[in-house]
């Protein structure tokens, strides 16, 4: 049924199994003998880090966060809401922020400021999907998954209006189903 709904695959499961684990490769590269804390930006990247923090073999541990600059449009508004905050304390720990996708930099930007404030040992950005066409605010990635163009795509945790998350590729939505 959601099916329908797809204009065209960007991003097959197999394509997605084979990118994760190679981000995960690069992880265990650069944090050799660390421990890691991976820090979800929820909802979109629940699960490509679940995917991610299965293929790292390093110690790791998890703590998620809700920030929104959305609603339930296809733009980002620019106003960005904390809307739930971690439950671990990040001081001295080596922190990789996992997002589903960067585009405009204003929610990352933001956020990103935020945990520096608190102390981590390191911070990195691991983002799924990085869209530079929309990019208004300048965020560094250390590892990124795809490079996309500036269009509307759902699945593998990306969603509109709270659907198509469940997907297990990456698509563009058809125009005509958001409004676009």
């Amino acid at each position: 049924m959601l099916e329908q709904d797809i204009q065209e695959i960007l991003f097959s499961e197999e394509q997605l199994k084979t990118r994760v684990a190679e981000i995960a490769r690069e992880i265990e590269r650069d944090y050799q003998g660390k421990e890691v804390m991976l820090i979800s930006v929820l909802r979109g990247s629940f699960i490509f880090m679940a995917d991610l923090c299965r293929a790292i073999d390093l110690p790791c541990t998890l703590d998620f966060m809700s920030v929104s600059s959305y609603g339930s449009g296809t733009t980002s508004s620019g106003q960005v809401q904390i809307t739930k905050d971690l439950s671990e304390d990040i001081t001295g720990r080596h922190i990789i922020v996992v997002e589903d996708i960067l585009d405009s930099g204003n929610t990352l930007s933001y956020l990103l400021k935020i945990l520096e404030h608190r102390h981590p040992a390191s911070i990195r950005l691991c983002t799924l999907l990085d869209k530079p066409d929309r990019r208004v605010k300048p965020v560094e990635v250390h590892y990124s998954g795809f490079t996309i163009p500036d269009a509307f795509v759902v699945g593998y945790g990306l969603d509109y209006a709270e659907k198509y998350r469940n997907l297990p590729y990456i698509g563009i939505l058809k125009p005509q189903v958001y409004g676009g």
